[in-house]
């Protein structure tokens, strides 16, 4: 099957093993020399080594590759301790894993093994883990901001308040950069997506109102974002997995920024699903084209 693995460049690693103790599920080891992936079964895709690396040597590639295995990755980290099984339960909750999640908590009860309280793992779902103990890069965290922009009731215990300010956020989630989303994350189920250029919100003033409200947001540049078919074949995943109910494109008058519009295309044919799409222009002097 062809998934999101990672691969690590030779030439730049330097076998320090800086990678090794933040790879929980043990698909790293260094060897002659240099770190190395022992096994795709072990490896989630998921990228937790990746921010670890001093020489930018571990990225992620879509390639074939053994599916991901969480039964041979459990019983590797059961026998690692407490600690590991720590990491490896915030690990899959912080990137939405709920499914892996709910199968690790599973294994575990099954082998009379108690499951860390402080894991949010407990109920099965993906719940913020407070253990900081295993940092992971909070610009990748997953962080569904939903609830926060739901209108509170007055008077009611808990209600979810947002500090009112001239123009609110509407931002739904976080993060929003295509390279960083997660295509299984429970926000883009039933969602209506706003795609867009990264320069659109700096020109246009009024970004969260007219176009984000109500919206799950992914930005990339179409011109300066070097990963080329890989854009293409997450929104495709992002897609097919998920019922997507509309698209919104956004993106400059300048003609590199059309390449927003064209990768959303290509993304749709892949996934074979038929999304509406509505195709937006803004000026360099921040008018709707």
């Amino acid at each position: 099957m062809k998934r999101e693995i990672i691969t690590i460049d030779e030439s730049k690693c330097t076998g320090c093993g800086l990678c090794i103790p933040n790879c929980p599920e043990g698909a790293l080891q260094v060897i002659d020399g240099k770190a190395r992936l022992v096994s795709d079964l072990f490896c989630d895709g998921l990228g937790a080594c990746v921010g670890h690396c001093p020489e930018d040597a571990i990225t992620i590639e879509k390639r074939e590759a053994e599916a991901y295995d969480e039964a041979k990755v459990m019983a590797n980290i059961i026998k690692a301790g407490p600690n590991v099984i720590v990491a490896h339960l915030k690990h899959l909750a912080e990137h939405g894993q709920d499914e892996y999640l709910k199968e690790a908590v599973g294994l575990l009860k099954a082998r009379g093994i108690a499951v860390p309280r402080k894991s949010g793992a407990a109920a099965g779902g993906s719940a913020a883990l407070t253990e900081d103990r295993f940092p992971s890069c909070p610009g990748a965290r997953m962080v569904d901001l939903r609830e926060a922009l739901a209108p509170s009731c007055p008077g009611k215990p808990g209600a979810p308040t947002r500090p009112t300010s001239p123009t609110q956020s509407q931002l739904r989630q976080w993060p929003v950069q295509l390279q960083l989303l997660n295509p299984r994350a429970p926000y883009f189920k039933d969602a209506d997506l706003l795609i867009a250029a990264d320069c659109v919100p700096f020109c246009y003033p009024d970004f969260h109102d007219r176009f984000l409200k109500g919206k799950i947001l992914i930005i990339f540049c179409p011109k300066l974002d070097q990963v080329g078919d890989l854009y293409i074949e997450k929104l495709a995943e992002i897609f097919k997995n998920n019922n997507i109910k509309s698209i919104t494109t956004l993106h400059m008058e300048v003609p590199c920024c059309f390449g927003t519009t064209s990768t959303v295309e290509e993304a749709l044919k892949r996934s074979g699903k038929h999304v509406p799409v509505k195709d937006v222009t803004i000026s360099i002097k921040g008018d709707v084209v």
